[in-house]
């Protein structure tokens, strides 16, 4: 007979007749046909199983085509979902899945569970009765009582109904009882799945005996040594030590540790040999010993005492930075000449990629000392300097006795990357812990917190690196000889090139020489116009680019060599990628070329000024900052003490809004240069006299008009004479900064000093 319900389809569950079960009923077709079968159906439902639970709306192939017709006899509601108790009526088999109004709905037909064969009926139930009585895990499921009382109750036509609930199987082996109509297929079913899980747990009782076992025989053993141990000692006999303690002792004997070290080390030791081999302490101690053992007190590497061969690998590595150069040369001579030196803590300071942790390298194979580096990035925890007390669980020592025991030597070259990027939290100040490491006056016995015991820094030559001199803390900025290395000249740029950078990425991908031509022109074309910046790292990827690019046209062209064009570039580059020399074309009221130092190196910086009628407010545009802020209000007010002298009407001021804007006004801006800049341009637009195009200009103002001296002028003129500007307006305390800018800066830009506004205007503005 077919008949229509409300269909709900359930998740890892299968319904048996004479079953009650409570589930909870959350996706709202399921909530649907609840309601439904409540309100139409006197109560009666479907439920059939998905075939997979982790399917969220599942369709007629996701689900079981036999179910159970169910009766819904008690629902309790919750916020998102109901809980619902259901009785299993009868089997049924789905025809069709109807989506209906109130609710998806299930055209089913009956199906009616048949009995076979009486006398092997019988027999079936005996063997399943028999086969609890023997069921060690039946404590488990069900009793071999219960079985019997079950049977005389349901029959042998609803007993695997009953008892195949109870019982640990799939879901899947769970429906083929759904599906069987058979009561002695189901019941022979019943009996194998009864025989499987009786041999589980035979097999779980073995291993349970056999892990048991194994317990009990180690304490035995170790009971055992002991007592064993204990005899020998009665008897006078040596107990033979613990491998790893003999290992111990014979290193302490065999080399020259300081006397302290082996004082703490056989204390520990002791320690370690009266501790069972099973205590956690064990190891913990053992890993302390391991370490002091492991670091070195005593190994040292010997330097290199050629001067000229020193000289020679610094040369061949990096081209420029005599700086740096001379000051290892001299640390090398002196050490050479005294025979006993501390090795200085120098840090090097510039912007990205002109070299700082290449160089460091470099020095340690000029030295033939053993190199090793520490990055400082994001450092906040003093624990990664100084170490972790052994108290805590997982303690270690700091980054620098790691380091140390990296080196395997107390004399290597220690390079601390990016010190200007450490921070502070509530874990401590990393900056002060290091303040101990980079003091050569107190690091001879500096302390870390595992180690517990002084060890000595006084031979490592420290090498630090930072971008931003401000952003090292005063105190340790104080304890470091800070090597300024400033951006390349483009004429660098084309020897780093040529000497460095296109030989190793020939190398790397494979090429000769004679396979790639770029000449010099070349080269200071994909400077000037692909890349932007101090350093080289961006030149060295355009470069691999290029290679790249030419490997592939000799290996798919067949082509025996390439010589690069600047057609070539634009194909393989695409369209240039940087402004060069992007200065005014003619002389403009209100527009002043000023100069920047970024992270980038030097670079130019218009300013711009407009006035128009309004009630005398400044407008500041250009992502600027407090000090840029300042500067503009000082460049007006020194403008409106002084307007009669510059032939401005005062009324002007009261009359006139004045708005000031830097362009690329998504880049911040900020920094104590652009007094003097932000003077000439409101000079300009309030007297509309034009400023020289060819000029630039950098310094501070006063409200007094004197010009006050800037850092970076090196790297500031260099991107003024990339610019093509010929006048550099300079103050004049900067002149001393004159001796390092490159001679072929000096021979195309005239450097005038100036020390008040007056000279700045008498040069800047059109005659």
């Amino acid at each position: 007979m077919t008949e229509t319900f409300p269909l709900v389809c359930t998740r890892g569950v299968v319904v048996f007749p004479n079953q009650d079960i409570v589930i909870d009923v959350g996706r709202e077709p399921s909530l649907q046909a609840v309601d439904n079968a409540q309100n139409n159906f006197e109560n009666h439902i479907v439920l059939v199983s998905q075939k997979d639970i982790t399917t969220d709306e599942p369709g007629l192939d996701d689900i079981y085509h036999v179910g159970t017709l169910c009766e819904v006899r008690h629902v309790r509601r919750f916020e998102n979902f109901i809980r619902v108790k259901f009785r299993g009526l009868k089997r049924v088999r789905l025809n069709e899945w109807i989506q209906g109004n109130d609710s998806d709905m299930a055209v089913v037909d009956e199906l009616v569970t048949y009995r076979q064969d009486e006398t092997e009926e019988q027999a079936l139930m005996r063997m399943i009765v028999d086969a609890y009585d023997h069921f060690t895990g039946a404590d488990k499921f069900m009793s071999k009582d219960m079985m019997i009382e079950l049977s005389k109750g349901v029959g042998p036509e609803g007993l695997s109904d009953k008892a195949v609930t109870a019982l640990p199987i799939s879901l899947d082996r769970k429906q083929a009882y759904l599906e069987t109509l058979g009561a002695n297929d189901r019941l022979e079913m019943l009996l194998a799945d009864i025989e499987k899980e009786k041999k589980m747990g035979e097999v779980e009782k073995k291993i349970n005996d056999t892990v048991k076992q194994r317990i009990d025989q180690g304490q035995k053993d170790y009971y055992l040594r002991e007592k064993l141990n204990a005899i020998k000692e009665e008897l006078g006999d040596v107990v033979e030590q613990d491998k790893d303690a003999e290992q111990i002792r014979k290193r302490l004997d065999e080399n020259p540790y300081p006397e302290n070290i082996k004082k703490k080390v056989k204390e520990e030791l002791s320690r370690y040999e009266i501790l069972p081999m099973a205590s956690g302490e064990t190891g913990v101690i053992k890993t302390y010993i391991d370490w002091l053992m492991d670091l070195p007190w005593w190994q040292e590497t010997q330097d290199n005492q050629d001067l000229n061969q020193a000289q020679s690998i610094l040369d061949a590595d990096h081209y420029g930075l005599e700086k740096v150069k001379e000051r290892i040369l001299e640390y090398l001579a002196v050490k050479q000449m005294t025979n006993s030196l501390k090795a200085p803590i120098l840090c090097l300071v510039g912007p990205p990629g002109v070299g700082k942790t290449s160089l460091a390298r470099s020095v340690a194979r000029a030295l033939d000392r053993k190199f090793v580096k520490i990055s400082l990035g994001g450092v906040r925890d003093e624990a990664e300097i100084r170490g972790h007390r052994r108290t805590y669980l997982g303690a270690m020592p700091g980054r620098i006795i790691q380091g140390m025991k990296k080196a395997g030597v107390v004399n290597p070259v220690f390079l601390i990357d990016e010190i200007d990027k450490m921070a502070s939290d509530y874990k401590g100040d990393p900056s002060s812990a290091m303040l101990e490491v980079l003091d050569p006056e107190q690091n001879s016995y500096f302390s870390d917190h595992y180690i517990e015991e002084p060890y000595d820094l006084s031979k490592v030559l420290f090498i630090a690196t930072a971008n931003y001199l401000e952003n090292i803390p005063p105190a340790l900025r104080d304890r470091l000889e800070i090597i300024q290395l400033s951006s390349y000249t483009d004429v660098e740029k084309i020897h780093i090139a040529k000497e460095h950078l296109l030989p190793k990425q020939l190398k790397e991908n494979g090429l000769h020489a004679s396979q790639l031509k770029i000449s010099d022109d070349l080269l200071l074309y994909l400077i000037r116009y692909y890349t932007r910046e101090a350093g080289v790292r961006q030149l060295e990827r355009t470069i691999a680019t290029i290679c790249r690019k030419t490997v592939l046209a000799i290996l798919k062209d067949n082509k025996k060599s390439i010589r690069l064009s600047k057609k070539l570039v634009h194909e393989w580059l695409g369209n240039e990628k940087v402004d060069y020399g992007h200065k005014e074309k003619k002389d403009q009221v209100g527009t002043v070329t000023g100069l920047a130092y970024t992270s980038f190196g030097g670079d130019i910086l218009q300013i711009e000024a407009n006035r128009f009628e309004g009630k005398g407010r400044l407008i500041l545009t250009g992502q600027l900052g407090d000090v840029m802020k300042e500067s503009a209000n000082i460049a007006l007010d020194y403008i409106k003490a002084h307007a009669k002298e510059y032939k401005i009407d005062p009324k002007l001021f009261e009359t006139n809004d004045v708005h000031i804007h830097v362009p690329e006004g998504a880049v911040p801006k900020d920094g104590p240069s652009a007094g003097v800049t932000m003077t000439t341009t409101l000079v300009s637009c309030f007297s509309e006299i034009p400023v020289k195009a060819n000029l630039a200009m950098t310094g501070e103002v006063t409200l007094r008009g004197n010009v006050l001296p800037i850092g970076g002028l090196k790297e500031k003129s260099l991107a003024a004479y990339r610019s093509g500007i010929t006048t550099i307006l300079i103050p004049k305390e900067n002149v001393r900064d004159l001796d390092e800018i490159p001679q072929e800066v000096k021979d195309a830009v005239e450097f005038i000093p100036v020390s008040t506004v007056k000279q700045v205007l008498k040069h800047a503005l059109v005659a």
